[in-house]
């Protein structure tokens, strides 16, 4: 390719409204431009990365004995009522009509619609079956963001399982956690495998693959020393050892005016958070429900789902929760409560002489000894893990990292296939249910994730697997045609190798080639000037270091092709 033929409109400034580093360069650099919020147009140099990615993507998943589907984007809702999701997805789904009045909706994901092809399977002896696809996939993002990091219209690489048993399951999800390790690190991307929340996917066992970013929306704790790693929606830690003074023979009621809040109760009254009860008031599909944790301790939410398998829940407004419990929120207590739901986070388990609120404002128990004063009818980890805490497995302090998710992989289990009336016969002739997994890949996020990892002030420093083009070749002083010459004879050979190659031939300064250069962030560049020539050398600077050296003209592809070794670790 010849940069003056190539459409790459470089910005100099960065645009006012990208914050995240992957959204203001993949701007400047000519990547990508926003058409509206959640929806980018791919320039030709973002598509040629996103082809690379996906090519490197396609190989694993074919090595793992993948074979490719494409189905349609838009499904019928019925299907997606016969598993429930219909409902479950809320507003983050796109809905439609035809002009028959049919309802549609644009594909968030395909589990319903490979589970619709899979009845077609009739034998164990077609088991077990990895299919996969390249799609465009929908979501009506509340806030979309950070450029292609959070998009509303983006292309995924989605891959189902269908095996005969767990133990088929298991193969599977580990071909596909180790494929998925091969593709990070063939696109030059760090990532961190963490046990995940399977949220409305179902099933009970996932893996995400989490990539550290200041732009990052997940927060992921881990420890350093034993490597044990979880998204905050799952991660556990061990509690420091706590010992409960003597408490009364029932709890004793006192008067806290002017106090609602466990701060305010430890400030003015001198009882510490950790010996606080603190009351939430939920509705859990439509149920009211109290959850309790330990004052110093905060709710992670998807615990609580995952615990409870809602599919819907918020927090009970104060008219609610005064129609239930005589009070507002700031009072609630489950001391004496029978007639609703109590679920409570273990680390309240067995606790005694503790204070909570009693249902009356501006009025607190204290000597509260949770096993005997409160019906806990479900005990689950619920509070959120904070940095430093002791970990679960080997005591050292753990840490919480701030992160983007670029893949999940999940045990969906039986849910997909028994809805859908999926069978096979076994091998005595009885029909069994598959069973299935999961396993999804964001191309333009992989690519912005790419972009966060590997970029300095100087703009974006591509990995050679996926960047626009591994090299550049930089003629200065186009209008002299032994310097022009010789740059289209470096850029044939190169090609000749099978190099991909980039001929700068513009009729511009040589900050202005040297700049952009360096912010679309091609890894090698090959300057080519008179000065140069007239000493038979042209100069080879490497991107990611700045190294420069001066090589002879009959030696610069073998140079640049072991400079590109190099960089790809081979």
């Amino acid at each position: 390719m010849r940069w003056s033929q190539m459409h790459a409109p470089t910005l100099r400034d960065d645009p006012a409204d990208a914050e995240a580093s992957s959204h203001r360069l993949l701007l400047r650099g000519a990547f990508a431009r926003q058409l509206m919020a959640g929806h980018y147009s791919l320039l030709p140099l973002g598509m040629r990365v996103h082809t690379k990615i996906a090519r490197i993507l396609r190989e694993e998943m074919e090595a793992i004995g993948g074979q490719e589907f494409v189905l349609p984007a838009m499904h019928p809702a019925e299907i997606w009522r016969k598993t429930g999701r219909w409902e479950v997805m809320g507003e983050e789904m796109f809905r439609l009509k035809d002009r028959k009045g049919a309802e549609l909706g644009l594909g968030m994901t395909h589990e319903e619609i490979f589970t619709v092809l899979a009845q077609e399977l009739r034998s164990y002896r077609s088991l077990p079956q990895i299919w996969f696809q390249f799609q465009t996939k929908f979501r009506d993002e509340a806030r979309p963001k950070s450029g292609l990091l959070r998009l509303r219209e983006f292309t995924m690489k989605d891959s189902y399982s269908f095996d005969v048993d767990e133990a088929g399951l298991d193969r599977s999800f580990a071909l596909h956690h180790e494929a998925y390790q091969r593709f990070f690190a063939r696109i030059g991307l760090p990532v961190i495998p963490v046990q995940a929340s399977s949220g409305s996917m179902g099933g009970n066992d996932s893996t995400e693959f989490m990539s550290e970013s200041a732009a990052g929306e997940d927060l992921v704790v881990c420890c350093p020393a034993c490597g044990y790693a979880a998204n905050a929606e799952k991660a556990v830690a061990a509690l420091s050892p706590v010992t409960d003074p003597p408490g009364p023979d029932a709890p004793e009621r006192f008067e806290t005016p002017g106090a609602r809040t466990v701060e305010e109760i430890a400030e003015k009254y001198g009882v510490p958070a950790q010996r606080q009860i603190r009351t939430l008031t939920y509705l859990v599909d439509g149920e009211f429900t109290l959850v309790l944790l330990r004052g110093d301790h905060d709710l992670m939410e998807q615990k609580l789902s995952d615990a409870l398998g809602a599919h819907t829940l918020r927090r009970a407004d104060a008219e609610e929760t005064a129609r239930v419990l005589g009070a507002g929120p700031d009072s609630a207590g489950a001391v004496g409560v029978t007639s609703v739901p109590v679920v409570a986070d273990e680390a309240l388990r067995g606790r005694s002489g503790l204070t909570t609120g009693a249902n009356s404002e501006g009025v607190r128990l204290r000597g509260v000894a949770v096993d005997r004063d409160i019906d806990v009818r479900r005990w689950t980890s619920l509070r959120a893990v904070a940095e430093g805490e002791p970990c679960i497995r080997c005591g050292e302090a753990l840490k919480v990292l701030r992160t983007v998710e670029v893949g999940h992989i999940f045990k969906l289990g039986r849910k997909y296939t028994e809805t859908m009336g999926v069978w096979v016969l076994d091998r005595g002739g009885e029909r069994i249910t598959p069973i299935m997994g999961s396993y999804g890949i964001g191309i333009e996020r992989a690519m912005a994730a790419v972009a966060e990892a590997n970029h300095d002030d100087k703009g974006l420093v591509w990995p050679v697997s996926v960047a626009p083009f591994e090299v550049a070749v930089v003629v200065l002083g186009q209008g002299d045609h032994t310097v022009a010459e010789a740059g289209r004879d470096i850029y044939e050979r190169l090609r000749a190798d099978g190099v991909d190659v980039l001929l700068d031939d513009r009729e511009e300064r040589p900050g202005v080639k040297f700049r952009d250069v360096e912010l679309i962030g091609i890894p090698c560049r090959v300057t080519v000037g008179a000065r140069g020539l007239a000493e038979g050398r042209v100069e080879v600077t490497v991107r990611s270091t700045g190294d420069t050296l001066a090589v002879p003209l009959d030696a610069v592809a073998g140079h640049v092709r072991e400079v590109l070794r190099q960089l790809a670790g081979d």
